[in-house]
């Protein structure tokens, strides 16, 4: 199984720069993004079937499905979308329909969109897009509210029997050889202590870095300043991961950044899974 992931950083702008041709010719089996800045009702027929149904997903509390199904020609797709217009938002596109579709369950992250899961058996595809902790620090809390949260989400479904795959934009540059400039971000959201901190419990609570799998070398980033040149200078983070718990680790294939895609200032990254 091929999973691709991908901050998209606007869907209906990465639709104009040729988005669905890329899906089309990716070969994934299923494609997580993130930072929609969509609602379904915003999409082009392209992306999502005129009259999709709304899944049976909610946010606690909710009167209203914040998940929405629709069937594509080749794909399904699946889209959590903010409350707040243009924010935020995950989607899954899936060439088979997953056996079940559902999202974090905790109202202060659903209510942005931040997590869609699909479950294929015994698998769970995670899309997550977590939270930007902002300079300096303004929704640190909130940053690590959710970290906390995803951890507890992922450990429910590895007791529940589940192997998953955590794909996304974690906003966390976990470590030295992950940023250009390490030194000078110090005080950075994305390179804080506290969440470079969160990423390293995550690790040691059972769970593997895939792309540290396969590639020890630095200079391999994910994200690029859409100034000074960055990514033709090659300035970046490394913050996009899909990580699996470890007892699943043994049935990584390979795990690569796809730096040569454009269209955002993130790349795609991909896994490969039997």
């Amino acid at each position: 199984m091929k999973v691709i992931s991908w901050n998209v950083n606007g869907i209906r702008a990465v639709e104009k720069k040729g988005f669905t041709d890329w899906l089309a010719s990716s070969g994934a089996d299923v494609v997580c993004i993130q930072e929609t800045k969509a609602r379904p009702s915003q999409l082009s027929a392209a992306l999502l079937a005129p009259g999709a149904e709304e899944a049976a997903v909610a946010a606690p509390g909710s009167q209203s499905p914040v998940c929405v199904e629709a069937a594509g020609a080749s794909y399904y797709s699946y889209w959590s979308s903010a409350q707040k217009a243009g924010y935020s938002g995950t989607a899954i596109f899936s060439k088979t329909k997953p056996d079940s579709v559902e999202i974090m369950g905790v109202d202060d992250y659903d209510s942005e969109g931040r997590v869609t899961t699909a479950i294929f058996g015994s698998t769970a595809v995670i899309s997550a897009y977590f939270p930007n902790s902002q300079g300096p620090g303004l929704r640190l809390d909130y940053k690590l509210g959710f970290c906390s949260s995803m951890l507890a989400y992922c450990n429910k479904l590895v007791g529940e029997g589940k192997n998953i795959i955590l794909c996304g934009d974690y906003n966390i540059a976990h470590t030295p050889i992950d940023i250009a400039n390490p030194k000078a971000n110090e005080g950075n959201a994305g390179y804080l202590p506290e969440e470079r901190e969160w990423m390293s419990l995550f690790l040691n609570s059972g769970y593997t870095d895939t792309f540290r799998m396969f590639c020890k070398e630095p200079k391999q980033y994910t994200w690029w300043s859409y100034r000074f040149h960055a990514r033709e200078k090659n300035v970046g983070w490394r913050i996009d991961y899909q990580c699996v718990n470890n007892s699943f680790a043994s049935h990584v294939q390979s795990s690569e950044i796809l730096s040569s895609v454009m269209g955002s200032d993130h790349c795609p990254i991909q896994i490969v899974v039997d």
